[in-house]
């Protein structure tokens, strides 16, 4: 498979694009895949890579008992122009899961605040680390 296009996070849309995507996205928790799904979508941001939002194919932890608090949020009342995600969850990369695209291995975004993915095919300084709190 040819690699994919590099995607300059400057390049992204101000304000934010929803856009579909068919990519097949996967989370994997304690060796169980709790997520697995082409119905996604990703929302994309100047300088922030693509958050990811999944919808399809959730499954219940491992471990019920075990509790992951401010790791996975959905969108009850999206803005306006985001009413397609309603109901869908996001997944920080920075959980104690591995989150995957195609086939590879996502790095979190820096910091602790935005939940964005980062892949292979992303590049451009990325807000989130220090020193990119307020641009």
């Amino acid at each position: 498979m040819p690699p994919k296009p590099k995607l300059n996070v400057q390049n992204f849309p101000r304000p934010p694009l929803l856009e579909k995507i068919s990519r097949h996205l996967r989370i994997v928790w304690n060796n169980h895949t709790i997520a697995d799904t082409r119905d996604a979508y990703w929302v994309l941001e100047t300088t922030h890579p693509p958050r990811q939002a999944t919808y399809h194919g959730i499954a219940n932890p491992a471990d019920p008992a075990e509790v992951v608090k401010n790791k996975v949020w959905s969108y009850e009342n999206p803005n306006s122009g985001f009413e397609s995600i309603r109901g869908y969850l996001s997944f920080y990369a920075n959980a104690p899961w591995e989150c995957f695209v195609d086939g590879e291995k996502v790095q979190p975004q820096e910091g602790n605040f935005y939940g964005g993915w980062v892949t292979g095919e992303i590049e451009g300084r990325m807000k989130g680390g220090p020193g990119t709190w307020g641009w």
